[in-house]
């Protein structure tokens, strides 16, 4: 049974949930604090589904909190993992352009990571290319030596485990259906019950904007889910990626676009698609205007991750124009996640982590990748905003 009253509750036992009790709870060690999670075990949707790469913050606008915080957070990641015994490995990755066409991104990225304080960035031809992955072709690339890989779902436990042993409950299996503010408290239903509490931080992925809209926060922006499918090479192939081979992304979509990643379990993934999928909250998605305006922009780049993801030789086919020797059958179908990306009303893919404040709360509205790199200078940003109302 979860407890009726708390000075702080959090909603969602994802990664940057966890790291939000946790902060708070360092600096407040007196705080009676409770984490919601509707599924039973922490970590199940975004944190633990994903590439499991601790980014280094090339890709972000300058001046952007994605920019500012990832940067942050890598560190902070690092020196967590080692501090608990969590296993990870700062790997490398090296994004290749393929042509010419491509190196003014390739520019772009390379002008972003400096000016975010990535160390350690270089600038590689194709023959340095070749040199740190073998079977990689491409005539420039860009080479972030600190970029690594980790679990973010043990991560996530170890942080979980951490507060139960400061006498956090974290309760799982237990869904926020109802928000209700009033009198100096939240109200949060649960099948429960209801828990009253002080102050009230919601990181809950994609219920993010159901359950923001019913604390009185603007509808603008919408999650639309988008699935992200992964392949596993076959072990006898792994050897054809050392680490982490990344192609330029499209700079118009907040997405990195198919790459190839070496995971701590020592499997090397393809991935991910990137097809919206509203199932379970199919009549939300189609009567937000945004839906409609963004299918007009990006029709096209929606036919071919449709293709990508109905068409595993067509997958395949992608990171064969980076690693020429890769063949479909090298691959396997792997894990599938879902990505909770808001929509605004114009249309627009929200490129940026959003937080909006209501009555006694705090709504994380947009939180896609590098959220979990992010999870810690995250969690400090968002303890910032909220000790004013623990006061």
């Amino acid at each position: 049974m979860v407890g009726d009253a708390c000075d702080l509750a959090v909603v969602g036992g994802g990664i940057v949930g966890l790291a939000v009790a946790r902060e708070l709870k360092a600096r407040r060690p007196g705080l009676s604090v409770t984490v919601l999670e509707r599924e039973s075990d922490p970590a199940t949707h975004q944190s633990g589904q994903n590439s499991g790469v601790v980014h280094a913050g090339v890709y972000y606008k300058p001046g952007s909190l994605k920019a500012r915080l990832c940067v942050e957070g890598a560190r902070e990641m690092y020196a967590y993992c080692e501090r608990h015994g969590v296993t990870h490995e700062r790997c490398g990755k090296v994004i290749v352009a393929r042509t010419a066409a491509e190196l003014p991104a390739l520019d772009e990225l390379e002008r972003r990571g400096r000016a975010n304080g990535v160390t350690d960035l270089k600038r590689l031809d194709a023959e340095e290319v070749t040199e740190l992955e073998p079977h990689c072709r491409g005539v420039a690339g860009l080479h972030s030596p600190d970029t690594g890989i980790v679990d973010f779902a043990a991560v996530a436990r170890a942080i979980a485990a951490e507060l139960r042993e400061q006498g956090v409950e974290v309760a799982t299996s237990t869904p926020v259906t109802g928000v209700r503010s009033g009198g100096g408290r939240v109200a949060l239903r649960h099948p429960d019950g209801e828990t009253l509490t002080r102050l009230a931080v919601f990181c809950a992925g994609g219920d993010s904007d159901r359950l923001a809209e019913m604390s009185g926060a603007p509808r603008d922006p919408r999650i639309v889910p988008f699935r992200g499918s992964y392949l596993r090479l076959r072990p006898e192939r792994r050897h054809l990626v050392r680490s982490m081979i990344y192609p330029v992304p499209d700079p118009s979509l907040p997405f990195l676009g198919v790459h190839l990643t070496r995971h701590i379990s020592g499997d090397v993934s393809l991935g991910p698609t990137a097809l919206l999928w509203p199932r379970g909250r199919l009549q939300s998605t189609l009567q937000w205007p945004g839906t409609w305006r963004m299918a007009r922009r990006w029709w096209r780049t929606g036919l071919a991750e449709a293709r990508h993801a109905i068409d595993r030789s067509a997958l395949a086919r992608a990171a064969a124009e980076y690693v020429p020797q890769l063949r479909p059958a090298d691959f396997e179908p792997w894990f599938s996640g879902i990505r909770a990306q808001a929509l605004g009303r114009n249309g627009a893919l929200v490129d940026d982590f959003v937080v909006h404040h209501t009555e006694r709360a705090l709504h994380v509205r947009n939180a896609p990748s590098p959220a979990a790199t992010s999870a810690f200078a995250l969690a400090r940003l968002l303890a910032d905003r909220a000790e004013p109302g623990l006061d």
